[in-house]
């Protein structure tokens, strides 16, 4: 819960302190004009791997597998969205990782250890 907390006091903070030195450096206009543009391309890419994600998850039921990176590779694809939607450079940053399939096999990775760290530790106050 304190991280949370962090992420929601620090990330704003930050995404302020960078947007006014963008705007002093490159003026209004083009810092507002690239908050839009990245809204944009992250929309676009949002929905193309989010439709080529949809279509994994589809094919991998039709073959009776799990598809279990496919939902990894969707919740990475609708954080990363949301993230590009928000106004900041540190946001569009991280949401634009999280739609690229490359960088995003690291967060995946990640949210893996997670989950099976969760887990585990679940099983093992279940046990006792």
């Amino acid at each position: 819960m304190r991280y949370l907390f962090l992420v929601i006091v620090l990330v704003p903070a930050i995404e302020i302190a960078i947007l006014l030195l963008a705007g002093q450096t490159i003026g209004i206009f083009p810092t507002i004009a690239l908050i839009i543009f990245t809204g944009i391309v992250g929309a676009y890419l949002a929905k193309q791997q989010g439709l080529a994600t949809i279509r994994d998850f589809q094919e991998r039921l039709q073959r009776g597998n799990m598809p279990g990176d496919a939902l990894l590779d969707g919740v990475c694809i609708l954080v990363g969205g949301t993230l590009l939607l928000t106004p900041g450079f540190v946001t569009d940053l991280t949401g634009l990782l999280l739609l690229i399939p490359a960088p995003r096999k690291y967060f995946k990775m990640w949210l893996m250890k997670f989950f099976k760290n969760r887990m585990d530790r679940r099983t093992i106050t279940i046990i006792r």
